[in-house]
């Protein structure tokens, strides 16, 4: 079995780097949706105890959130440095 890195292999890392982007620009998203249903919930629905809860309840787990996607983004490019060192420069 020959261990000689193909094409087929830098593109497949540039697949898991994209796919690794979208990922973080989906917490992102998500996070940003939270945040500004949460603030909704605060703003318009301040007369009902459980909206209002869930309002700052959503407020408080943006942050969160952010941190996780941060830190699986991170946590998957060292993975991808450690273990494929040898794709990050291809020499044509």
């Amino acid at each position: 079995m020959s261990m000689e890195t193909t094409d087929r292999d830098y593109l497949a890392k540039d697949r898991t780097v994209l796919a690794n982007d979208r990922t973080l620009l989906a917490f992102l998203r998500t996070a940003l949706m939270l945040f500004a249903t949460g603030v909704t919930f605060i703003k318009f629905f301040d007369e009902d105890a459980v909206t209002l809860g869930l309002g700052w309840a959503f407020v408080a787990l943006t942050p969160a959130l952010l941190a996780f996607g941060f830190w699986r983004h991170r946590q998957v490019v060292r993975h991808l440095n450690r273990n494929y060192p040898h794709l990050d420069d291809k020499s044509l």
